[in-house]
């Protein structure tokens, strides 16, 4: 059973609140809404969480581990670990960062990101916040990025086996990793060999999608779901298959009609393949 979930505004965020505004959303799944810095907080979103069936999906862990300035690097890693920390103790499924940049802007490109000696760098950095922290239920991930590693389901499968970790686990966001018309035309072929080599590890997908512009040079833009050329009819057909119960988070909306949008685009393509979300 797959679990739809997504992010809510509110103009009084609070925890009973949160709750009914997600249950009206629908939603089963969502990413951490607390910092876990207020703990009578933080426990009360746990209880109105587990009333309504809403799964924590995911905490963030926002940072670059792999920086070229060593002192944001260990504060990256630091605060990696204290995240997962956060999400083993409230049984998130998982904690999720990006791998990081060797460059001057954390999650942006740079010309030794997709190098064998930043490979083996994240391959030390993800050991030292797993080894860290020995969490005993959430997961460490990362997310994918077009401009470092894993930027495919080859070098993600090559990063879970050289981690050598079971507390590591994927995170799959494919219009993360769409990067050519090859591949915008043809998604539903991405999806599957992602899935076939990586499904027994997936804790956490992303929702988005992606519209090719008709302009030069190349631009791909996210886009809500629905308005783009993901397939997401084999998305959930391949992440049902599993038989698992994963959460797929729709992300990076600004607006509740906007997040409405994407869940009735989403739930209308699981309805047609019998799915429950």
């Amino acid at each position: 059973m797959l679990r739809l979930g997504g992010q809510v505004f509110l103009e009084d965020q609070q925890p009973e609140l949160w709750a009914q505004a997600m249950q009206r959303a629908g939603f089963r799944a969502a990413t951490c809404p607390f910092d876990g810095k207020d703990r009578p907080l933080m426990q009360e979103y746990l209880k109105q969480a587990e009333r309504s069936d809403i799964v924590i999906a995911e905490v963030g862990a926002w940072s670059n581990p792999i920086s070229l300035d060593q002192s944001i690097a260990q504060q990256a890693i630091s605060y990696c670990a204290e995240r997962l920390q956060l999400a083993d103790e409230i049984g998130a499924r998982v904690c999720v960062n990006i791998a990081g940049s060797r460059g001057t802007v954390w999650d942006g490109p740079h010309e030794l990101n997709l190098s064998e000696d930043t490979f083996a760098l994240i391959v030390d950095t993800v050991r030292a916040i797993i080894d860290q922290v020995k969490p005993t239920r959430a997961k460490y991930a990362l997310e994918m990025m077009p401009w470092v590693y894993p930027n495919s389901a080859d070098s993600y499968l090559r990063l879970l086996q050289a981690i050598d970790r079971p507390q590591f686990a994927v995170h799959f966001d494919p219009v993360n990793i769409i990067n050519s018309p090859d591949v915008y035309y043809y998604s539903d072929q991405l999806i599957t060999d992602f899935i076939q080599k990586l499904g027994a590890h997936i804790v956490n997908v992303h929702a988005k999608d992606v519209y090719l512009q008709p302009k030069l040079t190349l631009h791909l833009d996210e886009v809500v779901p629905g308005r783009g050329n993901l397939r997401y009819d084999v998305l959930l057909r391949q992440l049902h298959a599993l038989q698992r119960d994963i959460p797929v988070i729709i992300e990076h909306l600004s607006t509740n009609e906007q997040v409405a949008e994407a869940a009735a685009y989403i739930r209308s393509v699981a309805a047609a393949h019998n799915i429950s979300l």
